[in-house]
């Protein structure tokens, strides 16, 4: 997949106010310091797309950016930052919880793990969130350009490890560098294929072409989450 269009559509601060789901959305969450800004503007290949800041926890709005004119880019809020109030805190995330758990048009869930580290609590407990929840995710391990391959290797399988309980089968994790680029034809490939089933199945409902392509504000889609054998 080719980046050739990145457009900022709105920030919602609940999901009574976000956009409507005229188009498949793919949501990129963590906690603060996981280096999710500098990793969405690597896959849009645009450094102005989120703002990097060196302060953690800067996002709190659910951000919308429009790719291609045909996905959305979701930008959430990070978990776990320690300089907003507990009472904000909690308004933001459940604000988040109920984008995740009620949001139809949303595909898929990019849980980033900062692979520097051993397995932090809050991840564990967010992923352990996100299993109960019902809401499809993948892995992505983080600033793997960082430490030696080794240390990464370690922490990754340390963090598979404990949570390789609440699965058959282990996720779908990717590892990527937002410096090097490593990572992101892996991950644009797997929305490209989960935009492409999209594509076949909203096809076969409107018994045309499979290759029609999903046109913002032309479709909407299916009040209902993928069908949880999805090709990812």
């Amino acid at each position: 997949m080719n980046i050739s269009s990145a457009i900022f559509d709105c920030s919602s601060p609940d999901l009574d106010n976000c956009p409507p789901e005229t188009l498949p959305e793919f949501a990129f969450i963590g906690r603060s310091n996981v280096g999710k800004s500098s990793l969405l503007n690597m896959l849009a290949g645009e450094d102005g797309l989120a703002r990097v800041s060196p302060t953690p926890g800067f996002t709190k709005l659910i951000n919308f950016f429009v790719m291609n004119d045909t996905w959305y880019l979701v930008d959430l809020p990070g978990y776990g930052f320690a300089q907003v109030a507990h009472e904000a805190k909690s308004r933001f995330n459940e604000a988040v919880n109920n984008y995740l758990k009620n949001r139809a048009s949303l595909c898929c869930v990019f849980a980033l793990i900062d692979s520097g580290l051993e397995p932090q609590a809050i991840d564990l407990e967010f992923i352990e969130w996100l299993v109960r929840s019902q809401v499809p995710f993948v892995l992505v391990f983080t600033k793997i350009d960082k430490i030696s391959p080794a240390l990464v290797e370690a922490n990754i399988a340390a963090f598979n490890a404990r949570i390789a309980k609440w699965f058959v089968q282990p996720p779908v994790s990717f590892s990527c560098s937002a410096n090097t680029g490593q990572g992101r034809p892996e991950l644009l490939g797997m929305i490209n294929e989960s935009l492409t089933a999209i594509r076949q199945e909203l096809g076969r409902a409107a018994g045309s072409s499979p290759e029609t392509p999903v046109a913002r504000k032309e479709k909407k889609l299916p009040r209902k989450r993928p069908d949880q054998n999805r090709p990812w």
